[in-house]
């Protein structure tokens, strides 16, 4: 088993390729530690070279809406008032810290989404 440190976009690729060879094999296997050690690998060249930014604070509450089903009206219950949502949404009007705590209990929205800038 010759795995390396990924350096360049060949040496990502492939691993990609020889994690698609092992990745159903059994954790407690030869090819299923292979697997494993890819997937650090895979991860880390990844999280250097392709990092994802935390969403918009305000497209993180609307994408949670939409996975909750939830309308203007289930947010302004939330936050407390209906005139907030609309300030928020058309941006005449930052988060508050309380708006922020009751978001994440009542939304399970993380608290690094909701401050981010």
């Amino acid at each position: 088993m010759e795995i390396k440190v990924l350096k360049t976009e060949a040496d990502y690729y492939e691993a990609l390729r020889s994690l698609e060879i092992v990745f159903d094999a059994p954790a407690d296997s030869i090819d299923g530690d292979k697997a494993e050690l890819l997937s650090i690998l895979i991860e880390n060249y990844e999280n250097q070279h392709y990092p994802i930014e935390a969403p918009n604070p305000i497209e993180a509450i609307k994408f949670r809406m939409e996975q909750m089903d939830m309308d203007n009206n289930d947010l302004a219950k939330v936050i407390g008032y209906k005139s907030r949502v609309s300030e928020l949404f058309n941006k005449k009007r930052g988060l508050t810290l309380t708006m922020i705590r009751k978001i994440h209990h009542q939304m399970n929205i993380p608290y690094e989404s909701l401050v981010a800038d």
